[in-house]
């Protein structure tokens, strides 16, 4: 059965608090939506952890840097409450602009640190809109957990941040990347490429695997990733932004896999830009 559509704060709290007050545990999964079975896996860890779930779908303008990002990218509403009527979620919220941002709006959150390097360095402000967007879904559903892939892992590091400084009484739960057959990290900006693109996005978790190998084996970082740049771009990239090896649990540059460490990658492919991640070793 087609999950209800809630669009306003006050339904979505008389529902909550009639939650809270039986004792039953919420969890959330904050989306924008165009939702592929990387968020559904999200969904069914909720499922599986949660008496309750609320799935949010909010295309939110502060996270945007870039006009033309926000204008296109993919709004299918309709699809995302099929794809969720298999799971038997208990709300889908989905609130306009101004039940986000009302009127005079003038209130920011910012994580610094976490925030300043790869993702935070090529999209200035980018995440400010999440840590405040987040924020403001973690209060308004008054949820005890929360899901987020690990697909955006930076991310992820900067909400469980906000939410331990912030005292926000919930788990934030990081779940494992959803790929593709062929590898390709699953994102709703994947809607965006066209079918010669579709075909040499692969390639971007191929070169990191490379990587990620190359240095599990003791092998110096710096020319692996010259030679994956190198590859990339011949492959059709048009730019790749950064190739990065990061400390898994603060991001960190690192020259030498010393320490638990994570790969990041960010490149354009015919206009789509692409990001995504992986752990270095065990």
């Amino acid at each position: 059965m087609t999950p209800p559509i809630i669009r306003t704060l006050s339904e979505l709290r008389t529902r909550t608090t009639g939650w809270m007050r039986a004792g039953e545990k919420i969890g959330v999964v904050p989306t924008m939506g165009a939702l592929h079975d990387g968020h559904l896996s999200l969904v069914q860890a909720a499922k599986d952890t949660c008496d309750r779930v609320i799935v949010t779908i909010f295309v939110n303008p502060k996270q945007f840097n870039n006009p033309a990002d926000l204008e296109n990218y993919p709004r299918t509403e309709e699809e995302d409450a099929g794809k969720l009527a298999r799971f038997n979620v208990d709300t889908v919220y989905v609130p306009d602009g101004d039940v986000m941002y009302p009127e005079r709006f003038a209130t920011t959150v910012s994580v610094e640190g976490l925030t300043d390097v790869m993702e935070g360095a090529h999209r200035p402000g980018h995440f400010d809109g999440v840590a405040t967007v987040v924020t403001k879904l973690f209060l308004q559903t008054m949820a005890s957990d929360a899901f987020f892939g690990e697909k955006d892992f930076q991310q992820l590091l900067v909400v469980r941040r906000m939410a331990r400084d912030l005292d926000i009484p919930i788990t934030v739960h990081g779940c494992p990347t959803i790929r593709e057959i062929d590898g390709l990290a699953m994102s709703s900006r994947n809607l965006l490429l066209s079918d010669r693109a579709r075909v040499i996005a692969p390639r971007l978790f191929e070169e990191m695997e490379s990587v990620a190998e190359g240095v599990a084996k003791g092998q110096d970082f710096e020319p692996l990733q010259a030679e994956a740049i190198k590859r990339l771009e011949n492959a059709g990239f048009t730019k790749v932004e950064y190739l990065e090896m990061r400390a898994q649990d603060d991001l960190s540059f690192l020259e030498a896999a010393t320490r638990p460490a994570r790969l990041f990658a960010a490149a354009h492919l015919a206009g789509v830009r692409l990001i995504d991640n992986i752990a270095i070793g065990d």
